[in-house]
C-alpha cells in the first residue's frame, strides 16, 4: 500500500469517526416501563446530539402486537429472551450484527453465543433478572419462598398482591407449582394450571406496573414480579424483602434490538454500540437494578448492588431457577387460551 492511499484512508476514517461523533437527529426506544435510565439517556444526547423519545410497554405480547400492526415510528426495542425467535421468524428485526461493533468485545462470554440469538447477530444484552416474590414483612411474616403467595394466598395478604401482567412469567411459576415442566402439553395439567390462576386472580388486586411506587408505599402488601423492581422498592422501604419461589422461578435476560423498518437506523446502531460500554451499561443497571451482561460494568455500579439478596440467590433455591425458552407454536397457542381465560 503506497503512503499516500494509507494516507487518505487514514483521513477518512478520521472523518467517519468524527460524523459518527456528530451524528444528529431522533432515535425512537420502545421499552417496558419504568426501566430506562434517564441518566444514560442524557449521556447519549449529549455525545450523539440525537434527541431520544421513550415509549413504554408493559409486557412482552403488547411489544409485539404493537410492531405487527405497523405504524409505530420506533427504531429500537427490547424483547425478552424468549420473544426475540418469534421477532426474528417474523423478521421484524434488522439483522444489525452487533458482534462486528467495537464494543462487542465487553459482553460476556455467557451471553454471546445463546439460543435465542445465537453469535449476537440481531441483539445486545440490556439487563437479565428473575421473577420473585415481594413481601412487605409488616403484614406477612411467613415463608415468601413459594408461588403460593399469589396462587394460594394467605388470608393477610388477599386482596393485597399485585402479579407481572407478563403471560410466560405467570404459567411457568403455575406450572412448576404443579410439577410440570415449561412448554409441557399436558392437557391435565394445564387445566389445573388455568383453573388455579382463574381461582386466585380475584384474590388479587392488580396486574399492573407500578411496583416500585405502590409496594414500597404500602398499597400492595406482595409482588410476583421481577427482582430489580423488589430491590428498588427495598432501598425505598427496609420492609420489603424477597422470595424464591421453591417451586421454581423463571430467569429472563432482555436485550436490544434494531427493528427492521427503523427510521433511524445509524443512530440505532451508535446506541446499541454505546450500551456495551462498561460504563454506560451499568448506568442501566444503577437505575433499575439488574445485572447486564456486560464485562467490568460491575466496578462502576453502586456499592448497594453487589450483595443485594435480590441479586444474590440463595444456595438453596439456586437449582430451581430456570431460563424461559421459546415454546412450540402449538403449545404457546395452548397458553395464550389460559391467558385469556385469566384476563376475562
Amino acid at each position: 500500500m503506497t503512503l499516500k492511499l494509507k494516507a487518505a484512508l487514514a483521513a477518512m476514517s478520521i472523518f467517519a469517526f468524527a460524523g459518527s461523533a456528530a451524528a444528529e437527529g431522533e432515535l425512537n426506544i420502545y421499552n417496558w416501563g419504568d426501566y430506562t435510565s434517564p441518566e444514560l439517556i442524557k449521556k447519549f444526547e449529549d455525545t450523539y446530539k440525537v434527541k431520544v423519545t421513550i415509549t413504554d410497554y408493559d409486557s412482552n405480547d403488547t411489544a409485539l402486537a404493537k410492531v405487527r400492526a405497523g405504524g409505530h415510528g420506533f427504531d429500537i426495542v427490547v424483547p425478552s429472551a424468549n420473544y426475540v425467535p418469534i421477532w426474528v421468524k417474523e423478521g421484524l428485526l434488522l439483522e444489525a450484527r452487533p458482534d462486528q461493533m467495537e464494543n462487542f468485545k465487553n459482553v460476556d462470554e455467557r451471553w454471546v453465543d445463546v439460543p435465542w440469538d445465537p453469535g449476537r447477530h440481531y441483539t445486545v444484552p440490556w439487563q437479565w433478572g428473575l421473577t420473585g416474590i415481594g413481601v412487605n414483612k409488616k403484614v406477612y411474616s411467613g415463608d415468601a419462598n413459594t408461588s403460593a403467595i399469589f396462587l394460594d394466598p394467605p388470608a393477610e395478604l388477599v386482596g393485597k398482591i399485585n402479579v407481572a401482567p407478563e403471560m410466560n412469567d405467570v404459567l411457568f411459576a403455575t406450572i412448576k407449582y404443579f410439577g410440570g415442566e415449561w412448554c409441557t402439553d399436558d392437557k391435565e395439567l394445564l387445566k389445573k394450571v388455568r383453573d388455579k390462576l382463574v381461582e386466585a386472580k380475584p384474590k388479587w388486586l392488580a396486574m399492573d406496573y407500578s411496583v416500585t411506587e405502590k409496594l414500597p408505599a404500602g398499597d400492595y402488601s406482595a409482588v410476583y414480579y421481577w427482582n430489580g423492581a423488589i430491590m428498588r422498592s427495598r432501598l425505598a422501604n427496609p420492609d420489603i424483602a424477597i422470595g424464591y419461589p421453591k417451586e421454581g422461578f423463571p430467569f429472563f435476560m432482555d436485550s436490544i434490538a434494531i427493528l427492521k423498518d427503523a427510521k433511524n437506523t445509524e443512530n440505532a446502531k451508535l446506541f446499541m454500540n454505546f450500551i456495551m460500554e462498561p460504563e454506560n451499561a451499568a448506568l442501566i443497571s444503577a437505575f433499575a437494578k439488574y445485572a447486564n451482561g456486560i464485562k467490568g460494568s460491575e466496578q462502576f455500579m453502586p456499592a448497594e448492588m453487589k450483595d443485594a439478596p435480590e441479586l444474590v440467590i440463595p444456595a438453596e433455591f439456586q437449582g430451581a431457577g430456570e431460563f424461559l425458552t421459546t415454546c412450540a407454536p402449538e403449545v404457546s397457542e395452548l397458553y395464550t387460551r389460559i391467558w385469556t381465560d385469566v384476563n376475562k
